[in-house]
């Protein structure tokens, strides 16, 4: 098991120059997700939020322990989680809210039929884990109870896994017997970018033929609080928890449009692009604008797309302070030559789910499968979609995905 940082294991691709185009891209094939959010579980109640614009009156405090930390205003947790009823009671107390998601989700996608069905191994089968700082809430804790106890070192023993930024990833894997690839990759913001790249890459590579990768968030007192008083929100902005898991493959020839026993399930959507950069918001954010920009034009360049192509654009900092702008103006700068008509839709997932931070591209993609998957007729004609993300830090990326032929 292995915990890389987002400058570790992300190489930042140099500006394609006129004379030396990208190279062209090969897909990977995404065939189930499970997902978590303030709507719930799964696509369909998540199609229903977004067409909704809301997930209803769930203005639910985050967690705390009695007698704590108060309740943050404006959370939305994730509705309806129990995760004693996949994981079961024994040992549920030692893992931390992060932890659940991840085992529940994983342990989720890998229980469909047709995935089971495909004949791929736990030897084969790895998990790429993408996070903020893993789990806030037991990090703040176990850091406290060294100020607090009459000696640093009377802390809780077995709080101590939970602080580490790999134990979801490390405990899914061993819940569930899997021996491959296992990884966790740390981002802000751009952490479900970084793992799906990360873990489209090891693909590719060969070092796995099956993937479970995604990003979750838990909704704690000590990140509510964190985020209410530096005021990162905009106003009425929530802020949310979840994460979603995607099981990735490599593409199969002659993979049929159904699912077949013994040929694996039909693909949901194909990646065919990955794209980061960097640019110093020191010097100006209009240079972070135009690095996402380019990263965008290398990306469509890379999956033989044009602009005109894309039917979709899923942005991730509406609910950020002054970032959403940011983010906008680059996807003004691809996009700006298309006809009112034919610019992409706006696929906005935190005004409904919350600002996830970790977890936020692992959602916005979750909501376009969602839209592609339960959107009804109007979203049918939708070929292609570019989901982008922006860090406080500069850091910036982009995703190319398309619906697979039918």
């Amino acid at each position: 098991m292995t915990s890389l940082s987002a400058r570790e294991a992300l190489v930042v691709p140099l500006k394609a120059s006129p004379e030396r185009p990208p190279a062209p891209v090969e897909p990977v094939d995404i065939v189930r997700c499970a997902v978590f959010s303030s709507a719930g579980y799964g696509l369909a109640p998540l199609a229903d939020a977004l067409a909704g614009g809301a997930v209803g009156a769930r203005d639910t405090a985050a967690p705390a322990p009695p007698g704590d930390w108060p309740p943050a205003p404006g959370t939305s947790p994730v509705a309806g989680f129990a995760p004693e009823g996949v994981l079961g009671r024994k040992g549920l107390s030692r893992l931390t809210r992060t932890d659940q998601l991840a085992s529940v989700a994983c342990t989720l996608a890998l229980d469909e039929p047709a995935v089971r069905s495909a004949g791929i191994g736990p030897g084969d089968t790895g998990i790429v884990l993408g996070t903020s700082v893993g789990s806030t809430r037991r990090v703040g804790e176990f850091i406290r109870d060294t100020f607090v106890e009459e000696r640093p070192y009377f802390v809780n023993p077995s709080h101590f896994p939970g602080v580490l930024m790999n134990s979801a990833a490390g405990r899914a894997a061993i819940r569930l017997g899997l021996t491959g690839v296992n990884a966790t990759v740390s981002g802000g913001p751009l952490a479900g970018l970084n793992a799906l790249r990360y873990a489209r890459n090891t693909l590719l590579a060969g070092h796995a033929r099956r993937l479970l990768t995604g990003a979750f968030e838990e909704l704690s007192p000590q990140r509510a609080w964190a985020w209410h008083r530096t005021r990162g929100l905009v106003a009425g902005a929530r802020l949310g928890e979840g994460g979603a898991v995607f099981v990735l493959e490599a593409p199969r020839t002659g993979r049929p449009a159904s699912d077949v026993p013994g040929e694996g399930p039909a693909p949901l959507a194909r990646l065919l692009a990955c794209e980061v950069g960097f640019a110093d918001p020191d010097r100006g954010l209009t240079g972070v604008s135009e690095r996402l920009a380019a990263c965008l034009r290398t990306a469509l360049e890379r999956s033989g797309l044009t602009a005109g192509d894309v039917a979709v654009a899923a942005p991730g900092a509406c609910g950020r302070r002054g970032w959403a702008a940011v983010e906008e103006r680059a996807l003004r700068q691809v996009f700006s030559r298309l006809p009112a008509g034919e610019q992409p839709h706006r696929l906005e997932v935190q005004p409904v789910l919350g600002e996830t931070d970790g977890a936020a591209f692992a959602l916005q993609l979750a909501a376009l499968l969602a839209r592609w998957q339960h959107g009804g007729p109007h979203t049918r004609r939708e070929r292609a979609a570019v989901l982008t993300s922006v860090g406080p830090d500069g850091n910036v990326g982009c995703a190319v995905v398309v619906r697979p032929p039918e």
